[in-house]
């Protein structure tokens, strides 16, 4: 059981102490959750923090459930099986990405201000989130990154069910995880606070990790 979500990124840069101060390092956070986790990791590793923005695309009907993920730079991860099972046209399931294609579209323009996704190729990237449960946004993130040429891919989660750490370690080139429990209800269920992570605290964790890290730059010599 974890404290918060800062508490789980803490114990997670313990498992990452090697990476620190990787002149190709880069920790893509999921918001929103996974920020708080990121910019714990950003602090203790010496390494920039941003977002890759993924959006779950929920069954009709059942919302929560994933059908599938979309992540900012259009790729997509379809769970047929689900999709089959809730009997989702091809209309409505476009409908559905385009609906999560606006929200990408409006978090990409709060969290990176015009800025575009930092260039991954040679990198080593940290996929950071703050748990997963059926991992479709993990996955569809990982699967976008990996076509991005990624030196190395390194997926970071506190907490996840084994049956799903199977599949995402099939995705990334290391997996660090801290709980494997099974059986596994909800991810919040780990947390004795898993308060709501929202678009000003994103911001904020991103602006506090750019400050830190301008702060350990040393100056450039006179010219």
């Amino acid at each position: 059981m974890f404290r918060n979500r800062e508490e789980a990124g803490r114990m997670l840069a313990e498992k990452l102490s090697h990476y620190r101060n990787d002149p190709t390092g880069l920790i893509l956070a999921l918001p929103r959750g996974g920020v708080a986790v990121g910019y714990q990791l950003s602090l203790a590793l010496h390494i920039p923090l941003d977002v890759f923005i993924t959006r779950k695309i929920g069954a009709p009907g059942n919302p929560e459930y994933a059908i599938g993920a979309v992540a900012e730079t259009g790729s997509r991860y379809l769970n047929q099986e689900a999709i089959s099972s809730f009997d989702v046209s091809r209309h409505e399931l476009e409908r559905l990405i385009h609906v999560q294609e606006k929200e990408i579209a409006r978090r990409r323009d709060l969290y990176r201000q015009g800025r575009p996704l930092p260039q991954l190729t040679g990198r080593t990237v940290f996929l950071v989130d703050d748990g997963i449960a059926t991992g479709s946004t993990f996955l569809a993130s990982a699967l976008a990154i990996r076509s991005l040429q990624p030196r190395h891919l390194v997926g970071v989660i506190p907490v996840g069910p084994p049956s799903t750490m199977r599949e995402v370690r099939a995705h990334v080139n290391e997996l660090i995880i801290l709980m494997t429990p099974d059986p596994f209800y909800a991810v919040g269920n780990f947390f004795v606070d898993f308060t709501q992570v929202d678009d000003r605290d994103v911001v904020e964790y991103l602006n506090l990790a750019e400050a830190a890290m301008l702060e350990r730059t040393p100056p450039s010599p006179a010219s």
